[in-house]
């Protein structure tokens, strides 16, 4: 873990590199130092049908879920949303449409987890 997944309105495409994000978000995580490499997973999901606020066709919006397991501090867990949150925005900066930005950090259960991993 983490697995770092960021939902997004398909026009956000249009102006936005989806592949920039997903680097910058998965580099954040590798960069905090809380997690082993291997074990980190980035994607991006756009989502093709959605209204936002007015429904003005202009309007945005990007959501990143930080799924990881427990054992991190409240402090940490505040840190690694914050730097997410600053590097969405960083590769959300050229693109001057009205945004709806959030990031979320949950944390799953280690009794509810299986796994098979194989990547070293």
């Amino acid at each position: 873990m983490p697995h770092i997944t960021a939902e997004y309105s398909a026009n956000l495409a249009d102006r936005v590199s989806i592949r920039d994000l997903v680097d910058a978000l998965h580099q954040t995580i590798v960069d905090s130092g809380l997690f082993d490499v291997p074990a980190i997973r980035s994607r991006a999901l756009p989502r093709e049908i959605y209204r936002i606020a007015d429904g003005n066709p202009e309007n945005t919006f990007l959501h990143v879920i930080a799924r990881i397991r427990t054992g991190r501090s409240v402090e940490q867990r505040k840190e690694l949303g914050g730097a997410l949150l600053a590097a969405a925005r960083k590769v959300l900066a050229g693109d001057p449409r009205p945004i709806a930005l959030g990031v979320e950090i949950h944390e799953i259960d280690p009794e509810m987890l299986f796994r098979h991993i194989t990547i070293k």
